[in-house]
């Protein structure tokens, strides 16, 4: 008689899709070849290591190509191949877009931030963890369970601390490092445990299987999980910095690396969110009647409170640039979570959450470009005070009107069209599900945002104050400015290039 262990361990074994795995994979490989390299580098030759990770983050990219004619998963159950932990379907693709590529601009700034930084960051280390980071994010999307989708989230967060206080002896720094990681673990912490509970109540950790189950739970178990649902919301929230879990932001932003600000106003908003539609619109439909208001109060909250702190931030005031794209991105982390909301409100919750895509496509993009002018005047002018940027016309008029489109584009004014077109989609989304007080917020938010982008756009074609410096360009930040800009003007020309994207394919 022969043993049914052999059978058992044979039923266990799947076949692993590489294909569907590689853009995370690659990142992650290249991580591990660049640590390994730096080991044997020499000194004069380190900026390999940076052009290494710019070619593994664009062949990353590009492996999202093959995967565009269908669905593809794999990690499944072997009793339910349906059940998957791993899926890259449109809405994976689209933000593995948004992820890789915002990773690939951003290293793009990092390599000439390297250069400048004269042996203040060490650069095995640096990119070692800017690629690991880069790889958790990626993974992200394509999590199908709250495992996965924890793991992926610390991966993407772990390093990011690391390499906001990467730099050596700067107190600023690890001040900064320090508030990320304290808010950060405290966010997981209650996100496991909220996760813990759910897991408890329903059996199962994938996220199709919650939403079935939850539904049925026993009346003695209602408690928990609605504890359940409420504390893993409140650890998303910490993720995307929403108010009054935004504390860190500014701080953060200041003491990090330009290129690593930059990487975590759009890449770590991008997987807070990411997760939260995950968790709220994939696994916690029957519960809309409970994130559905929290979102809506968070999402008026957060832009309100995070205009407003873009609003007083004072033009001579050191890093007052920095600060004030800190607060911004406070505020449009607002506008993203409205679409959010208005899932639970929505007859069309797949339309609601690709509002929130296109939007973030959009943000990206033009955000990413902001802090690379930024990046450019601060070779310059390193206290990177808003006031600095008066005249920059005179000396880099390209420059110059590639952050006035960026600008306005944020401000949702033409000429930034994909600016206004992502503003009307998320406007629209609150109207149709009926939230209409939260999209009157939202228009009051966009007019007080508009004062201070409006503000400092007119800076910049101000007649400049003593003798105008020329800004030399490097060829990694020229890159880095050309191709947010070709790609904000694209989209304003085309905007249903982005719009299209409503169509998540996530139900």
């Amino acid at each position: 008689m022969s043993s049914p262990a052999p059978a058992l361990a044979a039923s266990l074994v799947q076949s692993v899709d590489w294909l569907a795995i590689a853009p995370p994979t690659l990142a992650a490989v290249v991580a591990l070849v660049v640590l390994v390299a730096d080991l044997f580098v020499p000194e004069h030759r380190k900026a390999l290591l940076g052009w290494t990770s710019v070619a593994g983050l664009a062949a990353a990219t590009a492996l999202l190509l093959p995967l565009l004619d269908g669905a593809r998963s794999t990690f499944c159950l072997t009793g339910d191949a349906a059940v998957c932990s791993y899926t890259a379907d449109r809405f994976t693709l689209v933000i593995q877009f948004l992820v890789l590529g915002g990773a690939l601009l951003s290293a793009l700034l990092s390599v000439t931030a390297l250069k400048d930084a004269r042996k203040e960051l060490p650069e095995g280390e640096y990119w070692f963890l800017l690629l690991s980071s880069a790889a958790g994010a990626a993974l992200l999307p394509a999590s199908r369970d709250l495992a996965t989708l924890i793991v992926a989230l610390e991966v993407a967060s772990l390093p990011a601390f690391a390499l906001v206080g990467l730099r050596y002896g700067d107190r600023r720094s690890s001040e900064a490092a320090l508030k990320f990681f304290l808010s950060s673990v405290t966010a997981t912490a209650v996100s496991l445990m909220g996760v813990s509970f759910l897991y408890a109540a329903t059996g199962t950790l994938h996220l199709t299987l919650i939403a079935d189950r939850i539904q049925g739970v026993d009346g003695q178990l209602q408690t928990l999980t609605q504890t359940g649902v409420v504390l893993t919301l409140i650890g998303f929230a910490f993720k995307t910095a929403a108010v009054p879990f935004h504390f860190w932001v500014p701080d953060t932003y200041v003491g990090a690396p330009l290129p690593i600000a930059a990487y975590l106003s759009v890449i770590g908003k991008a997987v807070g969110f990411t997760g939260l539609i995950l968790v709220t619109v994939v696994a916690l439909p029957s519960y809309a009647d409970v994130w559905g208001p929290a979102l809506a109060a968070l999402a008026a909250l957060t832009m309100t409170v995070g205009n407003v702190g873009a609003l007083r931030q004072q033009a001579t005031r050191a890093y007052s640039a920095v600060r004030l794209l800190a607060w911004s991105s406070v505020g449009q982390a607002g506008y993203l979570l409205v679409p959010i909301a208005a899932a639970a409100y929505s007859g069309d919750a797949e339309k609601s959450i690709g509002s929130t895509v296109a939007y973030a496509l959009m943000y990206g993009a033009v955000n990413l470009g902001a802090f690379a002018v930024a990046a450019l005047v601060a070779r310059t002018k390193p206290l990177n005070r808003v006031a600095d940027y008066r005249g920059l016309y005179a000396s880099s008029p390209l420059s110059a009107l590639l952050l006035a489109f960026f600008l306005l584009c944020l401000a949702g004014l033409p000429p930034g069209i994909i600016g206004l077109f992502a503003k009307v989609t998320v406007f629209s989304a609150a109207v149709d599900a009926g939230l209409g007080w939260l999209a009157v917020v939202m228009a009051v938010n966009v007019v007080i945002a508009l004062f201070y982008y409006l503000q400092w756009t007119a800076l910049l074609f101000r007649a400049p104050e003593g003798d105008t410096a020329k800004h030399r360009v490097p060829a990694p930040l020229t890159a880095a400015i050309a191709l947010t800009g070709v790609l904000g003007i694209a989209l304003s020309g085309a905007p249903q290039l982005v719009l299209r994207f409503t169509d998540t394919g996530l139900f």
